[in-house]
């Protein structure tokens, strides 16, 4: 009686939180789940694995686990990627409003 309770009362979590009703959406996303975290055994991130044990661990983060150093650093490839590609767009923005002809304009472009 009280699995049958505990499992109701998750189903309601679940559709409280707009979670999966099915155990077949939760299937599915568990399976997909597995899938990358496998994924990421064979992918090499930018940043070494190293460098990201040494800053985990000076933040008093300890896992054995590769896979989730490995998801660390594409997580902060990802933000390192969006900082450096928004810094490009302010700057061309910056400079399209103060560039005077086409001849100053194709010269700065070069030098992004």
């Amino acid at each position: 009686k009280r699995s049958s309770d505990e499992h109701t009362a998750r189903e309601r979590e679940m559709n409280q939180y707009g979670g999966q009703q099915s155990s077949d959406g939760r299937h599915d996303d568990d399976a997909a789940l597995t899938e990358f975290l496998a994924s990421l055994m064979d992918y090499t991130p930018t940043i070494p694995d190293e460098l990201v044990e040494h800053y985990l661990g000076k933040s008093g983060f300890q896992c054995p686990d590769v896979r989730l150093i490995r998801l660390v650093a594409v997580a902060t490839q990802k933000f390192i990627s969006e900082v450096a590609t928004e810094a490009l767009h302010h700057c061309k923005a910056r400079q399209s409003s103060v560039v005077k002809d086409k001849r100053d304009k194709q010269q700065k472009d070069k030098r992004l």
